[in-house]
């Protein structure tokens, strides 16, 4: 998957069983000498604080946001050896009620969240205290963001010289031939070298189960006595992990689209269903699309609109728009419309304009540009393949890659070869891998959680949500129905936002499951 969202499970596969080797055998379930390191780590923490100041010039951040440094170990079971610095960003609790600002609000805490990933930088979280569906949330709670471990400027990870990572058009095949998947694979075994050979030893210690320990960490950092949580896509995992890790310091957690925690399923499997899935939101798109022909003139049905996309992705197989756009930076920039209904318009339009002989618009939306994202686009990557493939056993033949895509790909060409070429240094990889944990809680071990999900959502399908609700004893599901944009908390829906205020600033959850209309399909621009 890419790094922006998480691949999650839906449906089922036959798969041929896990054959992954670690390079130094497979560690056992997280023992006593890490739990030991965690506590000493956040003693420590909560005793130095955090010293908030200016934040680093290089994440451009408004002078209302400050930012600090908590220190965490490298590796928790020697909590004395190396230590790394993670970045948290603040805007404190604005105390005014947005609907009477002469009316103060209590203030609630520290509101921690994540935005997924793994590879992507919280940072820029207290920015959404400034649009109007944060700002009942934003007046009773500090809202604060941080760069995980590995997450520029939180110690950085990097596999490849920026410069070299991204790359100029290339191709998207979804019947790739045998020399096309040997090519690939070689990259990918180059790519995981490079991660070994420039992390070195540290490598081993960039993973989710960290990761939840470096979550502790900050919440004591912060001075808060119990954590409250809202994590999003890959932010929905590490939640859960700091759910059966650290029960006792759960005050209320929101986990919105919601990554399979399953461990038989992280984190092959849940990108073979992720592939699945975007199948089926393609689809939404194109009978979207085919539904606006008179606009955009691409065909009055799905399969019209199908025809249109492989002119296009033919066309820039000859000759790339710009220079920079091949049919793999288009198909990349459909994909981020199977996140987002928000692109809807965006995508349709330039692809519109392309085959009517502008390509200005694709180029603009599709198009690479290295001088201002090679530095970030690779620190991310770095990370996600650094904590997926340090997370769980991978197979470790590419025949089992070959095999088990090949077959989806007969029903789901769309995203699915493209899944494989991003996850498969993991096949290849260098570090050893932990043993997933088996989240569950019973009645009474964790206080009552949220669960937010969209019923079409791809990038994390709905049946990780209705996991994740059956292993948190108490936790609720508020569902947004026959829509499938990744991440509906603090959205456009009226009926999501409401059940998120009120638990966030009551700890009212419904008394069941319940769902909320679907929000309003987008509308071509005139």
């Amino acid at each position: 998957m890419r790094a922006a969202a998480l691949y999650s499970a839906a449906g089922s596969l036959l798969l041929t069983a896990l054959a992954a080797a670690p390079a130094a055998g497979t560690p056992g379930r997280p023992g006593g000498a890490e739990a030991r390191g965690t506590a000493v780590a956040a003693e420590r923490a909560a005793a130095a604080g955090i010293e908030f100041g200016r934040c680093p010039r290089a994440e451009d951040l408004p002078a209302g946001v400050r930012c600090g440094t908590v220190t965490v170990p490298l590796d928790y079971a020697h909590p004395d050896g190396k230590r790394i610095e993670l970045t948290v960003s603040r805007v404190r609790a604005t105390r005014k009620d947005p609907d009477d600002h002469r009316r103060e609000v209590p203030r609630q805490g520290a509101l921690l969240h994540n935005p997924g990933g793994p590879g992507s930088s919280g940072l820029y979280f207290p920015l959404v205290g400034m649009v109007p569906e944060w700002k009942r949330i934003a007046a009773a709670y500090d809202l604060v963001g941080y760069a995980p471990r590995g997450v520029a400027p939180s110690a950085p990870l990097s596999c490849r010289e920026p410069g070299d990572f991204v790359e100029g058009p290339r191709a998207a095949p979804t019947r790739p031939t045998d020399a096309y998947k040997k090519q690939r694979a070689a990259e990918a075994e180059a790519y995981a070298r490079g991660c070994a050979d420039r992390a070195g030893e540290a490598l081993r210690h960039y993973h989710s189960l960290n990761n939840a320990r470096d979550l502790e960490v900050v919440r004591a950092a912060l001075g808060e006595e119990r954590l409250t949580f809202m994590g999003a896509s890959y932010g929905t995992y590490l939640g859960a992990l700091y759910a059966e890790l650290f029960p006792s310091r759960v005050r209320r957690m929101v986990f919105d689209s919601v990554v399979n925690p399953d461990p038989e399923r992280v984190w092959y499997r849940n990108n073979l269903a992720q592939s699945e899935a975007f199948e089926d939101r393609w689809t939404d798109f194109k009978k979207w699309i085919a539904g606006h022909d008179a606009v955009y003139g691409l065909g009055d049905t799905p399969q019209e609109v199908q025809k249109s996309y492989e002119e296009a992705s033919a066309r820039l197989a000859a000759e790339p728009a710009g220079g920079t756009v091949g049919p793999a930076q288009l198909q990349a920039a459909m994909l981020k419309a199977g996140y987002y209904d928000d692109y809807w318009p965006h995508r349709a339009e330039a692809l519109s304009a392309y085959l009517k002989g502008d390509p200005q618009p694709l180029i603009d939306q599709a198009g690479t540009h290295p001088e201002e994202s090679a530095v970030e686009s690779e620190n991310s990557r770095a990370v996600y393949s650094a904590v997926e493939c340090n997370d769980a056993p991978w197979p470790a033949d590419f025949e089992v890659w070959d095999r088990d895509n090949t077959r989806l790909a007969r029903r789901a060409p769309f995203e699915t070869w493209d899944n494989v070429w991003t996850n498969l240094p993991c096949a290849y990889w260098r570090a050893p891998r932990q043993e997933p944990l088996d989240v569950r809680t019973g009645p009474g071990e964790l206080p009552p959680t949220l669960i937010l999900a969209a019923e079409r959502d791809a990038a994390t399908p709905y049946e990780g949500a209705l996991e994740l609700r059956r292993r948190l004893s108490g936790s609720v599901l508020v569902t947004e129905r026959d829509t499938g944009t990744h991440g509906v908390g603090g959205g456009p829906n009226a009926c999501v936002n409401g059940h998120l205020e009120a638990y966030l600033l009551d700890g009212r959850l419904p008394a069941r499951d319940t769902s909320c209309a679907p929000r309003p399909a987008p509308v071509p621009r005139a």
